[in-house]
């Protein structure tokens, strides 16, 4: 069994892969701040064995993480409770993808999990969209280089900032409201966060595409969606075709996977 530990500023997403391709279960956590390597374990060892998997089945791990200061830790878990040696995620490992950017080591481990993802499921040109602490987008070009990409806030932090900054405005949750128009603060604010961001995403992939199309007036890409607040945007979209809340997992596996056959 592999398994498969995405480390965000946020969330934390794990994901156990069984019999080859097949993701068996994913679960979710907070992302540790101060946790030990003692206690990420242990939160993962409840997660398998609430799952009736076998902690000592896990074979392999694999890992992407923005966090740095977070790495230690997991590695120190992986090596304490699985003796396994993590395969960490990087610009330097063998990934088949074209990188076209300024400072390819710049490029976080998930996007780059997420590219390979989309160029081997779902093929090129693409544009992939990332609903996390920050909003990522990142285009595959016709040819399946790694161009770049755009980030941006992310919905909950710019929620978050609205809150602590306006004095008079509670928090809401983050569900539709009716109409865009709000009939009380309530729903205007939803209004303002959901649809202010899925405007966001509506112009940059529109501006995207655009310029794109200055090059090649045959680019058409595949827009996914993926990350934690995608399933907000799931169907509201004129332009994200395709939602893949595992994404980053499948590019985990797929990553591990090459750098094997590379041996």
């Amino acid at each position: 069994m592999l398994l498969a530990i995405d480390i965000g500023n946020t969330q934390t997403v794990i994901g156990l892969f069984i019999n080859g391709d097949k993701l068996a279960q994913s679960w979710r956590m907070v992302t540790p701040r101060h946790e030990t390597s003692d206690e990420i374990a242990s939160n993962i060892f409840s997660f398998l064995k609430n799952s009736d998997f076998k902690p000592q089945d896990v074979k392999e791990i694999v890992v992407s993480c923005v966090v740095p200061r977070i790495l230690l830790e997991i590695r120190r878990m992986c090596d304490k409770y699985f003796k396994i040696e993590p395969f960490i995620i990087n610009t330097d490992i063998k990934t088949d993808l074209k990188i076209e950017y300024d400072y390819p080591k710049e490029i976080g481990a998930d996007r780059i999990a997420n590219s390979v993802a989309v160029k081997e499921l779902y093929g090129f040109p693409a544009i992939i969209i990332d609903f996390g602490t920050a909003t990522t987008f990142d285009v595959l070009s016709p040819s399946g280089a790694y161009l770049g990409g755009v980030i941006a806030p992310g919905i909950e932090i710019s929620s978050e900032a609205l809150f602590n900054y306006a004095a008079k405005l509670s928090k809401v949750d983050l569900s539709w409201p009716e109409s865009v128009i709000g009939k009380n603060t309530y729903d205007g604010i939803r209004s303002g966060i959901l649809y202010g961001f899925l405007g966001q995403a509506e112009y940059i992939i529109e501006k995207i595409i655009d310029e794109m199309q200055k090059k090649d007036e045959e680019f058409n890409p595949k827009v996914i969606a993926t990350g934690g607040l995608a399933i907000l945007m799931n169907g509201r979209s004129r332009y994200m075709n395709i939602h893949d809340p595992d994404l980053t997992l499948k590019g985990l596996k797929l990553l591990i996977d090459k750098n094997k056959r590379a041996v």
